[in-house]
């Protein structure tokens, strides 16, 4: 589907809710933890894509601080799949640099160690970057970063008045990247579910009825096809963005 695309306007970064993985497998008569698994293997499908057509940066919504209250089976599945799921194969085959964001300090300390060597291990790669939001959510971000500035300013090193959104952006956990210009949920959903509010204020959002484990190459395609049909304004008037051209 490639001739279909516009390859000078690929997202540089995407964004993804990837849910549906839970029902995926009950409507197959499986446990949840299988649809975790066959949502690995579409891990794998779109990291590889998204390399292909040249995204740069790649955020996919792994597990959020609401998550912890799910069963405890169903979170120690979670935690395995992690694990096992931080392969070569991923990144070192398609030159992929893996970082994680989130409240990683809450994580078995296996898990945390694993996710240390992984960033450490794949931090010379270049073509792409995928980013596992792990224990993470919005809020618990905003708040971190709140903190953060507030203690610069008990501490006499940051002006109150000096305060700006690049403050905000600085002392975000994801401050090592850009903004997403493109935001998909995959499994019929229609809510961000406490995911990148921050950095989705301009991000182009798009939702699929596609369950995660069966979202695929032609689906990321026409997510991106739907993507560069819009006029991306940022508060301007259609007339001013013609005009810029």
């Amino acid at each position: 589907m490639d001739k279909k695309l516009d390859m000078t306007r690929i997202p540089e970064h995407i964004a993804i809710i990837m849910d549906g993985n839970g029902r995926w497998a009950t409507e197959r008569g499986k446990e949840r933890s299988y649809g975790h698994q066959a949502g690995v293997d579409a891990v794998r499908r779109i990291t590889s894509e998204c390399t292909r057509l040249g995204v740069k940066y790649l955020t996919l919504y792994t597990f959020s601080t609401e998550n912890w209250n799910r069963p405890e089976d169903e979170i120690a599945a979670l935690m395995g799949l992690v694990l096992t799921s931080l392969e070569d194969e991923i990144f070192m085959k398609n030159n992929v640099r893996f970082r994680v964001v989130g409240d990683v300090e809450r994580l078995p300390e296996n898990v945390q160690k694993k996710l240390h060597e992984t960033e450490i291990h794949t931090a010379a790669n270049s073509k792409m970057t995928m980013v596992v939001a792990l224990s993470y959510s919005s809020r618990w971000e905003i708040t971190n970063a709140t903190r953060h500035i507030a203690q610069l300013v008990k501490e006499g090193k940051l002006d109150i008045n000096n305060i700006s959104e690049s403050t905000l952006d600085e002392h975000m956990v994801t401050n090592f990247m850009p903004d997403p210009e493109l935001l998909i949920r995959t499994g019929g959903e229609l809510r961000i579910s406490n995911y990148l509010l921050w950095q989705i204020a301009y991000s182009e959002l798009y939702f699929c009825d596609t369950y995660w484990p069966d979202f695929n190459e032609e689906d990321l395609h026409v997510a991106i096809a739907d993507y560069q049909q819009r006029q991306r304004r940022f508060g301007k008037t259609e007339y001013q963005v013609e005009n810029e051209k």
